[in-house]
């Protein structure tokens, strides 16, 4: 009879804990998204992002024409005012946000810019100095960083 009485607390227990881990497991992860501070965080990035690439010399060639427009009054150009949402949006989509990138596919939107590995890895370390900036932790830079790392064929020599 004990021993029945034991394997009876130790089924219960056992059940328990379980159910625990799965209402552990049921509690979500923060995404990427949450982890990087969410929408106005990932703004103040791409804005200090594109700064950078605006003073980069090795992004002279693909962004300078863009970054220069001047739209009316001394206003940033609509294009850059479009690169800037689809940067915001693309990250924001790819981190876990509620943003939905509208813009180009990666292969179209370079059609015939021919961007080089340095232009790329160039453009990469810009973004990552961003992410320093703001004191994106390792973790997140990283996760990022390799994100926007998958897109490198989809861009180069196109």
């Amino acid at each position: 009879m004990k021993l029945v009485k034991i394997s009876v607390i130790a089924l219960v227990l056992g059940m328990m804990m379980s159910s625990c881990k799965e209402e552990e497991e049921m509690v979500a992860t923060p995404t990427l998204y949450e982890r990087l501070g969410g929408v106005n965080a990932i703004s103040a990035v791409v804005d200090e992002f594109i700064g950078r690439v605006a003073a980069n010399p090795d992004m002279v060639r693909t962004f300078q024409p863009l970054l220069t427009e001047v739209g009316q009054k001394g206003a940033a150009s609509p294009k850059l005012i479009a690169l800037r949402q689809n940067l915001i949006d693309q990250i924001g989509e790819a981190s876990g946000g509620p943003q939905k990138y509208m813009g180009k596919d990666m292969v179209t939107a370079h059609k015939g810019m021919n961007i080089t590995d340095v232009e790329f890895n160039s453009l990469a370390g810009n973004l990552s100095g961003a992410l320093d900036k703001f004191s994106v932790p390792a973790t997140e830079k990283n996760e990022l960083l390799t994100v926007i790392g998958s897109l490198k064929p989809t861009i180069v020599g196109k």
